[in-house]
C-alpha cells in the first residue's frame, strides 16, 4: 500500500498523516510514503496492476508504464464530466442530479485517461458532500472489481472523449463565502457542497459564521436580510429566501439555526454582511 508522506496542515502547520495511512496503522498494513517518482517506480516495479483512490499526484508516464497493466483510477464522477480535485463538491454546486464513479487508464493527463467502467448514482436534493462521499466509495468497489475483472478477461478500455469534460478545481475558503445576491437555490447548493470542508460561510455582527444545512423558502426577503417565521430562521437572497436549519459560529460547536437565534435576541431587518467577492 502506497500513499502521499506526511504533510502540514491546520494553523500550526504540524505534519499530518493520510486518512490511508492512519488506517494502515491500525490495521497493521505495510505502508510506504514515497517522496519521488523514482521511489514510486521500485515500489511498483513487481505489480501487474497498480489501484489509486485519491492520490492526488500526476505520475509521468515512464512510471505508469511499469506494471503490466499499468494504473487504473477510481474517481468520483461520471467522467469526462468534472476532471479535477473535487468532483463531488463540484457537482453538488451546480446542481446536478445524477453522478457516478468511474474508473479508468492513467495516462499523463488529468483524469483523461480510457475508461473501464462507469456506475451512475442519483443525488437526492438535500444530499451534501459528506453524505455523497460515503455512497459513492461505497459504489467504487463494486465498479474496481468491474474493471479488474475486465482486464482478466482481456478487455480494454473505452478512449474518453473530452467533448463534454469539465473541470473541478479545488475549493478554496475564499470563494466558500456566500453571495446573498444569488439565488436561493444556488446558496442552498453551495451549502451542501462546502460541507464539512470548507464550510459555506457568511458574517454577522462580525463574527463567521459557517452555514452547515440549508433549505429553500418561497418567502421574500432582502438579500442577506435575517427574519424569525414560526421559530424558522429565514434569509433573504436575490430569488427567494432560505431557511437555515444548522449553522457553526466561529470558535463554536454545531447549533441548530433557531439555538443560534435565540441567543442572539436579532433586531428588526438585520443582515448578514454584504459579499465582497
Amino acid at each position: 500500500m502506497i500513499t502521499r508522506p506526511d504533510a502540514p496542515a491546520g494553523r500550526g502547520r504540524n505534519l499530518k498523516s493520510s486518512a490511508v495511512s492512519d488506517w494502515a496503522s491500525l490495521n497493521k498494513v505495510q505502508l510506504h510514503k514515497p517522496e519521488s517518482s523514482d521511489e514510486i517506480s521500485l515500489l511498483v516495479a513487481q505489480c501487474d496492476l497498480v489501484v489509486t483512490i485519491g492520490f492526488g499526484v500526476l505520475l509521468p508516464e515512464t512510471v505508469l508504464d511499469i506494471p503490466k497493466f499499468g494504473f487504473i483510477n477510481l474517481h468520483f464522477s461520471l467522467l469526462p464530466r468534472w476532471r479535477g480535485a473535487a468532483p463531488v463538491q463540484r457537482a453538488l454546486e451546480a446542481g446536478d442530479s445524477t453522478t457516478g464513479v468511474t474508473v479508468f487508464k492513467l495516462d499523463a493527463g488529468m483524469d483523461t485517461g480510457p475508461i473501464y467502467t462507469s456506475l451512475p448514482f442519483d443525488i437526492s436534493p438535500t444530499t451534501n458532500t459528506a453524505d455523497l462521499l460515503e455512497n459513492l466509495a461505497s459504489l467504487g468497489v463494486q465498479a474496481v472489481l468491474d474493471a479488474i475483472s475486465l482486464i482478466e478477461s482481456g478487455q480494454s478500455p473505452k478512449v474518453q472523449s473530452s467533448e463534454e469534460a469539465t473541470r473541478a478545481y479545488k475549493l478554496t475558503s475564499e470563494e466558500a463565502q456566500i453571495d446573498w445576491s444569488q439565488g436561493s437555490l444556488a446558496i442552498v447548493n453551495k451549502v451542501r457542497a462546502f460541507y464539512p470542508n470548507p464550510g459555506a460561510w457568511s458574517i454577522f455582527r462580525g463574527i463567521k459564521i459557517k452555514i452547515d444545512a440549508a433549505i429553500v423558502n418561497e418567502s421574500i426577503l432582502k438579500p442577506g436580510e435575517i427574519a424569525l417565521q414560526d421559530k424558522a430562521v429565514l434569509v433573504g437572497t436575490g430569488g427567494g429566501a432560505i431557511e437555515l436549519l444548522m449553522i457553526k459560529p466561529a470558535g463554536k460547536s454545531a447549533m441548530s439555526a433557531a439555538a443560534w437565534a435565540n441567543g442572539q435576541h436579532l433586531l428588526s431587518h438585520e443582515k448578514f454582511e454584504q459579499f465582497n467577492g
